[in-house]
């Protein structure tokens, strides 16, 4: 008799849609900021991305941003609160640029350094594992409604890389990424596609 394979999840990561922050450069941690109008067409238009897709379970980020993304992509009413998913608290340098923070501070890399009266990349890191062994027990196709910065990390560690690693990993928003498994083999995971938009 053949075992049939266990259906492992795939996870559909989702960043938010623009705010005036994204779109200026600024971090957004906390701040609650809204979408811009960009922000909400283009959080409709996921509608129509993701509607061959039929989800398990869907998951967003407490803040206003990520919720709203959701809500207008047609999940407002099935999605439940990630408290780990998010985004960075970056604690003095919230609302700042990065080429402005380097200003003071050359050769910063928040994904090294962390920030102060923030997160460091390590509590990150451990925020986007709870996620990821809450995700990994379930079957099926899993939406998660999150930010750039997390979504990097979140990725970064999908595959077992540190999250100095995410660095590498860009989120554009309203973008799509797929994290599953190589052969449908549990423990092979994989980055199945990045920041589609």
């Amino acid at each position: 008799m053949t075992a049939v394979p266990e259906k492992l999840p795939r996870i559909y990561l989702i960043r938010h849609g623009e705010t005036a922050w994204s779109l200026s450069g600024q971090h957004t941690g906390q701040t609650d900021l809204p979408l811009t109008a960009q922000g909400e067409h283009d959080a409709r238009a996921l509608a129509d991305r993701l509607r061959a897709v039929k989800f398990s379970r869907v998951f967003t980020s407490p803040l206003l941003r990520a919720r709203r993304t959701s809500e207008l992509a047609g999940y407002g009413e099935t999605a439940e609160i990630e408290p780990d998913a998010v985004e960075w608290n970056y604690g003095d340098y919230e609302g700042r640029r990065p080429a402005d923070i380097r200003k003071d501070r050359p050769g910063w890399n928040i994904f090294e350094d962390g920030c102060p009266n923030g997160e460091s990349p390590l509590e990150v890191s451990e925020r986007a594992d709870r996620v990821i062994a809450r995700l990994q027990n379930l079957e099926g196709s899993v939406a998660l409604f999150a930010h750039g910065q997390f979504g990097r990390v979140l990725g970064a560690r999908w595959i077992g890389l540190l999250a100095r690693h995410a660095q590498h990993f860009l989120l554009s928003t309203a973008s799509i990424s797929i994290l599953g498994y190589g052969h449908n083999i549990r423990g092979e995971n994989a980055v199945l596609s990045w920041n589609c938009v």
